[in-house]
């Protein structure tokens, strides 16, 4: 258990899998929940700066509490770390997820009559019910233009990260709030049904071999440096959410190679073909 990013244990409290693999002063099996803000930070220790961030409804298993804080281990990918406790709330059954860039909720079925929260692409829901114009959850109504059911999942990752395009660049992000590089590329790939680590180090571990030198890239193929991945458009134009213009944007395949390996940054890694 050398990674703590994926070791659900608090340093007082961890998960009953890790009984016999660590000095526990205890063990728990967790408790259920979700989050109920629209992003909230995911950090090393209580109060302490982001590693990642966790959107609305992210499934989430709760190992420890301690006062205003909770360590939780995320569903989705394993990542632990803490998190506010106001941030979670009961466990629900998502139905729907957010599939436009983001949305409102709304306290009526009125865009007139206020919104409560807004929230971004990939925000799990659990719609109680429905008209033609909204779909109402615990929490208020959201436009039915801005949800699709979970099942069947999206086909193109590309085009869920498209609809990020112009995000502001935020290191750890995972929202249309702020996002970085393997965060578009977790969230591209969650929202059409493909299982994804949460940091560029994973993500380029995840997938299998290097593609062979000299092969042309395919939509969807990943780009690696270290500390930085990338999704190819096709084989002339990738997109990436990146600190040189500082958001979500389209660059050539050629030129960002050349500005990176100019910039000293690392060598190119190497290709990786997700699914393949």
């Amino acid at each position: 258990m050398s990674d703590r990013r994926l070791t659900p244990f608090s340093g007082r409290i961890a998960l009953e899998t890790l009984r016999g693999q660590v000095a526990a002063g205890a063990f728990t099996e967790g408790e259920p929940a979700r989050v109920i803000l629209p992003v909230v930070d995911l950090s090393p220790a209580p109060g302490a700066l982001r590693d990642r961030q966790l959107i609305f409804g992210a499934a989430v298993t709760v190992i420890e509490r301690r006062a205003a804080a909770a360590f939780v281990q995320a569903a989705a990918d394993g990542y632990c770390g803490w998190v506010p406790a106001v941030a979670l709330g009961a466990p629900a059954r998502p139905t729907h997820v957010v599939s436009a860039a983001a949305t409102h909720v709304y306290r009526e079925a009125s865009i007139k009559r206020g919104e409560v929260m807004s929230l971004s692409l990939g925000a799990r829901l659990a719609v109680l019910d429905e008209d033609a114009t909204f779909l109402r959850i615990a929490e208020g109504f959201v436009p039915r233009p801005h949800l699709r059911p979970l099942d069947p999942p999206e086909t193109d990752p590309v085009a869920v990260a498209e609809r990020l395009l112009g995000t502001p660049y935020l290191w750890g992000g995972n929202s249309r709030a702020g996002i970085d590089c393997s965060g578009l590329v977790q969230l591209a790939l969650a929202l059409c049904g493909r299982a994804c680590p949460a940091d560029s180090d994973q993500q380029s571990r995840a997938f299998g071999d290097f593609l062979p030198a000299g092969t042309v890239p395919r939509r969807g193929d990943l780009f690696f440096w270290k500390g930085h991945v990338t999704m190819a458009c096709d084989g002339e134009r990738l997109i990436h959410a990146n600190g040189y213009t500082m958001s979500v944007a389209h660059e050539g395949i050629g030129a960002c190679l050349a500005r990176i390996e100019a910039a000293g940054d690392g060598p190119f890694l190497g290709l990786k073909r997700p699914g393949a």
